[in-house]
């Protein structure tokens, strides 16, 4: 797909060289800019009487010839995230080091550590791509099932929760720690659920504690992995057997789906996302209730408005971590699991806030999620018709300051109950969707890129500023941008994220997010 879209924009760049040629004339007019290197490359034509046209389609091909390898590789290197294999739950008693090693498969330390037990008490979620594949990956609480700790009926409520749904189990084990009677039970609880399980020990940082580590066969597994969490052994030979435990295929879509716009509904409970399935719908599609928490699982609404078809994506509503661990909602636990399932299968997000309460921590969270997977994205404020204007502005200058990593995605306000707003919103989120879908022509981006380098060039970096060549679209949904440069590595962040949202304006791509490649030229041999 990105070798293909690729080539039409390389044909689209090569055929009209005024287009394509025109960033650099505008780099090269004013001196300020610092030049293209497309004057450069003028200059020795001129010089000795050649044809200066000639010069320039020629160099306009060349430079289209480098843009088309410049997207080919830049897709490669960087593609949109993968559909995802499947979700994978960490799970075993407290103080095994499920936390560290939920770390250091998603990379980055974002689940609390502590030596402590029962640290965690909620799940935490996080994306890992390994050997190619995406899934993903939910830290537990530990699981002690002699306890009489409310909070740790709780966490294995929520352990209930997470094994149910998802694809792979990885059960941790200490190393070190001799077998007790808490692991007898969690393994015949996990024998009992019916998934692929992968048995590791933890804390096996020595070959001594590996040696250990054998005692831990006496409860019956086939195979085990020993792993240090804390120092990265054995980590590779987990993620393969992750890989070889995964589902093969994604979950296909229903045929009668088929060309429809994707849309995952997600946001807290009773913000009004069932009764907004059923205004779109026209029916009595989801059963509404007052009471918070009525829809469990996601359900799919196939509507037709304005000779569009949707598909919408129904989820369970999410909860703050503090209600996630009562004992009377439980089953809100596994809400955002859903969430995120329905973020896989949809081209656009509406994250749906009641305007009232406002924007919540898990709100961001989720959203977090969905422009890593590359989704569009809308915010809509329901319950307007509760509110008075004052309140309104306030409300969505909450909602902007909540979300400030989303300054590009669209608010738009509605009413479930009465209908106000929906048609609006319905023409947002086709709008965004036509943007993470649309392709910019090579002659068109050359063009504004013109008018970028004339009115804010790239600053100098160690004396000399860096030259901006070429720009091409590799991809689509969401859109890749690829532009052939000089010394990319010294483009400041800001001006790139200035080049982005310059994009976004000029294109209409809001809602979208935009992601842009430099590539550096190629040095001729």
């Amino acid at each position: 797909m990105s070798g293909k879209g690729a080539t039409v924009s390389g044909k689209g760049a090569t055929a009209p060289g005024k287009g394509a040629t025109a960033p650099g004339r505008g780099a090269a007019g004013p001196k300020k800019g610092g030049g293209s290197g497309l004057s450069k490359g003028r200059a020795p034509s001129e010089q000795s009487g050649h044809d200066p046209t000639e010069d320039r389609e020629d160099l306009a091909a060349e430079l289209a010839d480098e843009a088309l390898a410049a997207a080919e590789d830049a897709a490669a290197d960087a593609p949109a995230p993968p559909p995802s294999a499947g979700i994978v739950a960490l799970v075993g008693r407290p103080n095994t080091g499920k936390s560290t090693l939920f770390n250091r498969l998603v990379g980055r330390r974002v689940a609390i550590v502590h030596d402590e037990p029962g640290v965690t008490r909620d799940r935490h979620y996080g994306d890992v791509t390994s050997r190619g594949r995406r899934f993903t990956l939910v830290d537990t609480g530990g699981f002690d099932p002699e306890s009489d700790d409310p909070m740790r009926q709780g966490i294995k409520r929520q352990i209930d929760l997470a094994i149910a749904e998802a694809d792979v189990i990885v059960c941790v084990l200490d190393a070190v720690t001799p077998v007790t009677p808490s692991e007898h039970a969690e393994l015949g609880l996990l024998r009992r659920a019916g998934k692929p399980v992968i048995y590791v020990a933890n804390k096996a940082d020595s070959s001594r504690a590996e040696a250990e580590a054998t005692e831990l066969y006496r409860l019956g597994m086939e195979r085990l992995i020993p792993i240090s969490a804390l120092h990265g052994r054995g980590i590779s030979d987990l993620e393969m057997a992750i890989e070889a435990a995964l589902p093969e295929k994604p979950a296909a879509l229903e045929e009668s789906a088929e060309g429809a716009l994707r849309i995952a509904i997600v946001g807290r409970p009773n913000a009004g996302k069932s009764s907004l399935v059923n205004r779109i719908s026209g029916e009595e599609r989801m059963l509404v209730d007052a009471q918070p928490g009525t829809t469990r699982d996601p359900i799919d609404t196939l509507a037709e408005r304005d000779g569009k078809r949707f598909l919408l994506i129904d989820t369970a509503g999410i909860r703050r971590k503090s209600k996630v661990t009562k004992e009377d909602s439980a089953v809100e636990a596994v809400s955002v699991m859903h969430a995120i399932r329905a973020m896989e299968r949809a081209e656009v997000v509406l994250l749906l806030c009641d305007a009232a309460e406002g924007v919540a921590e898990q709100d961001a969270k989720i959203l977090g999620l969905a422009v890593d997977r590359g989704c569009g994205i809308v915010i809509g404020l329901n319950k307007i018709d509760l509110l008075d204007r004052k309140a309104l502005a306030k409300a969505e200058q909450d909602a902007r300051d909540k979300l400030a990593f989303v300054p590009w995605a669209p608010i738009v306000h509605v009413s479930a109950r009465s209908g106000r707003g929906a048609a609006k919103l319905l023409e947002t989120v086709a709008q965004v969707a036509d943007a993470y879908r649309k392709r910019v022509p090579t002659g068109e981006l050359n063009r504004f890129f013109e008018q970028i380098l004339l009115t804010h060039p790239p600053p100098t970096h160690g004396g000399r500023a860096p030259r901006l060549f070429f720009v091409t679209q590799a991809e689509t949904s969401p859109p890749l941008f690829v532009v052939v440069a000089s010394d990319p590595e010294k483009l400041h962040f800001s001006y790139r994220r200035y080049v982005a949202n310059q994009l976004r304006q000029a294109f209409g791509l809001e809602g979208v997010p935009v992601r842009v490649k430099y590539k550096e030229r190629r040095r001729r041999g």
